[in-house]
């Protein structure tokens, strides 16, 4: 860890660093002032993702960190919405763990889980606006 401002999170042996407002949003993760919630579904999203990433950029490996998600992260039961809430029936996955989670906030960039602003009570903000409203100070 480097102080403030700068890259926070590095892999081992790869280039590969978390900083700005990722790594702000990992540290208060890391500080206990924020819970990560996630489902067996989120987890393999994740895992697809990140092969395709791994393909892509012979040299990145985020396999370690996802490995950290599901050992210090809350992993609860995928539940069944019944229908499909958001225009992209694959965010509903998100939206599902929020609620039985009881979150009060996803964080996100995608366009249709930010339109599902509000859905159950559940805020769905940027990164930058989290960091705004509940990192602080």
């Amino acid at each position: 860890m480097v102080g403030e401002g700068r890259a926070r999170y590095q892999r081992p042996d790869s280039g590969i660093f978390f900083g700005g407002i990722p790594g702000d949003v990992l540290d208060a993760w890391r500080d206990g002032r924020v819970t990560l919630v996630l489902t067996p579904a989120i987890h393999t999203e994740y895992r697809r993702v990140a092969a395709h990433l791994e393909s892509e950029y012979g040299d990145l490996e985020v396999g370690a960190i996802l490995d950290l998600l599901v050992s210090e992260g809350v992993v609860i039961e995928d539940e069944d919405l019944g229908e499909q809430i958001s225009d992209d029936p694959d965010d509903d996955k998100f939206l599902a763990c929020a609620s039985a989670s009881g979150a009060r906030v996803i964080v996100s960039g995608d366009k249709h889980l930010l339109a599902m602003n509000g859905w159950r009570g559940i805020e769905v903000l940027k990164p930058a606006t989290y960091k705004e409203r509940y990192l602080r100070g």
